[in-house]
C-alpha cells in the first residue's frame, strides 16, 4: 500500500506576543487532500494558530512546511476563508470566482473551465451574472468557498466561516463544502469552536488546550458521509471532544 503524502508539516510551533505565550510546541502533519478540523476552548489561540499556518504572522520559533519547504505566499498557493463573507460586491458571481485565477495569470481556457466547474458544483448557475448584494448570506458565502477552491490551493484555511449563521444554513453550507472538497481534493484546515461541526466535517480533529495552546489529542473520524448527527457513534465522538475541552 502506498503511503499517503504529507502536505503540511508543523514542527515545534510557538508564538508569543510579548510576555503572553499563545502557542507552545505544536507538532502535527496533514496529509495531501485531508480535511482537518481544529477545535479548542474559546480564546485559546485558534485564529493565531491559523494565521501562523498561512504565514500571515511569523512564529516565535518552529516552522510550517508545505511539500517540505517553508510555507510562503510567494512560493505556495494559499487560500483563506474568513468568518465574514468576503465576496467582492462590485463583481458578479462569475467575476468573483475568476478573480484569483486571473491574478495568477492562468490562461483563458483554464479559467473558464474552473469557473464553470465551480458554478455547477455549487449550484450557482442561475446567479452567474448576479452581484453578491442581490443574494442571501449563505449564497454569498458559497461564492467565497467556490472562489477559494477554484484556485486549486496547496492549502485552504477556513476560520469559522459559518460562525454567525443559523443552524439550518450552517448544515447546508457544511454539505456544500464537503461536496466541493471531494471534487477538488484539496487540503483543508478548518478552525471552529463548534464541536458538532468539526465531527460532521473532518476526517481528523485536533483538540487544542487553553493558553499556551498545544495539541491535547487528535481524533480520527471514520464515519460514513453524509454523517448522521443522531447516530450513537457520532454522539460518542462529539461527547469525547467536549470532555477534552471541558477538563484540563
Amino acid at each position: 500500500m502506498n503511503k499517503s503524502k504529507i502536505k503540511v508539516q508543523v514542527n515545534d510551533l510557538c508564538k508569543s506576543f510579548g510576555d503572553l505565550r499563545v502557542l507552545q510546541d505544536c507538532n502535527f502533519t496533514v496529509e495531501d487532500g485531508e480535511f482537518l478540523c481544529v477545535v479548542g476552548p474559546t480564546g485559546c489561540g485558534k485564529t493565531t494558530f491559523l494565521n501562523l499556518l498561512c504565514n500571515l504572522i511569523e512564529p516565535t520559533s518552529g516552522e510550517v512546511l508545505i511539500d517540505g519547504e517553508r510555507a510562503s505566499p510567494q512560493k505556495h498557493n494559499l487560500s483563506f476563508i474568513f468568518q465574514e463573507p468576503s465576496a467582492f460586491p462590485w463583481l458578479t458571481v462569475e467575476q468573483n470566482i475568476e478573480y484569483g485565477l486571473k491574478a495568477k495569470n492562468h490562461d483563458k481556457i483554464y479559467i473558464k473551465s474552473q469557473v464553470n466547474k465551480v458554478i455547477e458544483i455549487m449550484g450557482l448557475q442561475e446567479y452567474r451574472h448576479s452581484f453578491p448584494g442581490e443574494m442571501s448570506t449563505s449564497a454569498e458565502q458559497k461564492i467565497v468557498i467556490g472562489r477559494a477552491f477554484a484556485m486549486n490551493p496547496d492549502l485552504l484555511l477556513m476560520d469559522e466561516p459559518y460562525g454567525q449563521m443559523d443552524i439550518k444554513t450552517r448544515f447546508y453550507l457544511e454539505d456544500e463544502v464537503v461536496r466541493i472538497w471531494k471534487e477538488f481534493k484539496r487540503t483543508v484546515i478548518f478552525i471552529t469552536h463548534n464541536i458538532e461541526e468539526a465531527v460532521y466535517l473532518a476526517e481528523r480533529v485536533l483538540v487544542l488546550t487553553d493558553k499556551p495552546a498545544h495539541i491535547k489529542e487528535e481524533i480520527l473520524i471514520n464515519l460514513p458521509r453524509p454523517r448522521d448527527v443522531t447516530a450513537p457513534e457520532f454522539i460518542g465522538i462529539r461527547n469525547h471532544i467536549t470532555e477534552l475541552i471541558k477538563w484540563w
